[in-house]
């Protein structure tokens, strides 16, 4: 697919979102605009309480913005009820999470199968799918492995296979090297890389991890709730010392 031909699968316009805290009002988004194309790895970067998280979170339909409009696809998900919303969330969008967020009763398995479930397949095709999605990421030999007989990494794997598990168009991905070592971290970064350029699925990561930019399509740089800037792969020339004087 050649990049001109690639499509806004997100866009976001005029955004801004406030919280109350007591007799205070925070600004933590003012007025955001921003497009980001389908089949793009996106890293959101920035300082802590920038308002990546924010930001991340309006995408994946988490939260709602307190002005302007989000969409999906071009569909304007505020405008959503909550049933519209939640099969949006279900059927378009993958999560990934810092914390993993697996259910520990649960074989690696049954965690990647449970969001086909509660997206409507039967339960053989939702196992045969499991067992692929599993060997994709390299766990082909760890299905019935809970999380507590996992390393952090195969943790983070079963993680990345669950959120393709209803072939989303997009993948969002929070702080997902955040509890891994170095190693690992860079091999759930090229993990995520490749699904995104086999799959053709939008990788949305908000992180800090300063690896993200070597395999980032685009960089969208958060300060004070604003968009500072957005680089593009070709413009990615910043050195590792010139992002540690941004102390994110």
């Amino acid at each position: 697919m050649n990049m001109a031909d690639r499509k806004n699968i997100v866009r976001v316009s005029r955004v801004h979102k406030s919280f109350k805290m007591g007799a205070v009002s925070l600004e933590a988004l003012k007025g955001v605009d921003l497009e980001i194309q389908a089949g793009h790895y996106i890293s959101i970067m920035g300082p802590s309480g920038s308002g990546k998280s924010t930001l991340f979170n309006m995408i994946g339909g988490l939260d709602k913005p307190t002005s302007g409009k989000v969409f999906i696809d071009d569909i304007d998900i505020a405008q959503l009820d909550a049933y519209e919303l939640a099969w949006l969330r279900c059927r378009k969008i993958g999560y990934i999470f810092q914390t993993f967020n697996l259910i520990p009763v649960m074989t690696a398995l049954e965690n990647v199968t449970l969001p086909m479930i509660f997206a409507g397949f039967g339960s053989e095709e939702a196992v045969a799918k499991g067992m692929e999605l599993l060997s994709l990421v390299g766990l082909g030999d760890r299905f019935q492995h809970k999380p507590s007989e996992l390393s952090g990494g195969q943790q983070q794997r079963v993680a990345v296979a669950r959120s393709m598990a209803n072939d989303p168009a997009i993948i969002l991905a929070d702080e997902p090297t955040g509890n891994l070592d170095l190693s690992t971290g860079e091999e759930i970064i090229a993990l995520l890389k490749r699904l995104s350029a086999e799959k053709r699925v939008t990788v949305i990561s908000a992180t800090h991890d300063f690896k993200m930019l070597n395999v980032s399509d685009q960089v969208i740089w958060i300060r004070d709730g604003k968009v500072e800037k957005v680089e593009d792969r070709e413009d990615l020339s910043i050195s590792l010392g010139q992002i540690e004087d941004k102390q994110l």
